[in-house]
């Protein structure tokens, strides 16, 4: 057992300790700041095709306001002639149809042609999205894609796609209530800097070597 005089005293282990936790918070700040950012801001180019990312169904297959307010600007992006296709990736949650079809129904009753538009209804997370809805983009060679999502959402969804080596552009849903509420926004923002600080390999991906290659007609 080291003598006393050599052990760290509880002065120094009390400084470390607030050291730690300071440089912990600026951390999550910071980089909540950064998603903040990010997400408010419109990035929609043209593309080959338009992602919206589910979120919760109502009970009776009713859209929450998130669900409409994404589906809402993925239209309008389509409308605008940003891409061809639109693809509605979300499973089934708590409340029945999918996401996908909850979202797909409502993009119709706007005006959206159904052949315009394409399901992902096996994902239940933002990996998974990305993941699945990368899979289905792959089989009509679309490479260049902007997803739309809440703004807190959008730099980690960007960084999932760009792992499954997509070239990404973002475009918000900002008349949600998490962004619009003052206390939701910060509180979902701070909740995604955390989720990015732990998974390092998400918050670094970058984008695919080739995403200069021109779309595909």
């Amino acid at each position: 057992m080291p003598p006393s005089s050599l052990s760290p005293r509880p002065g120094l282990l009390r400084r470390r300790l607030i050291v730690a936790v300071g440089a912990l918070t600026c951390g999550v700040f910071g980089l909540a700041w950064v998603v903040d950012r990010f997400g408010q801001r419109e990035r929609a180019e043209s593309a080959d095709a338009v992602v919206v990312l589910g979120a919760r169904v109502l009970p009776g297959g009713v859209p929450s306001g998130a669900l409409r307010a994404r589906t809402e600007k993925a239209v309008e992006l389509y409308q605008r002639g940003v891409a061809p296709r639109l693809v509605f990736s979300g499973g089934v949650g708590v409340n029945p149809p999918s996401e996908a079809r909850v979202m797909l129904a409502l993009a119709t009753r706007l005006g959206v042609p159904a052949e315009a538009c394409i399901l992902e209804e096996e994902s239940h997370s933002t990996e998974e999205n990305a993941r699945l809805a990368a899979k289905v983009l792959r089989t009509l060679g679309a490479r260049r894609v902007v997803v739309v999502s809440d703004p807190y959402h959008l730099l980690r969804a960007r960084q999932y796609f760009r792992l499954n080596g997509l070239d990404v552009a973002t475009s918000p849903a900002l008349e949600t209530e998490r962004n619009l509420n003052a206390v939701d926004r910060f509180y979902w923002t701070v909740r995604e800097a955390i989720a990015l600080l732990l998974h390092p390999r998400v918050l670094l991906a970058r984008a695919p070597e080739d995403a200069a290659t021109p779309p595909a007609p």
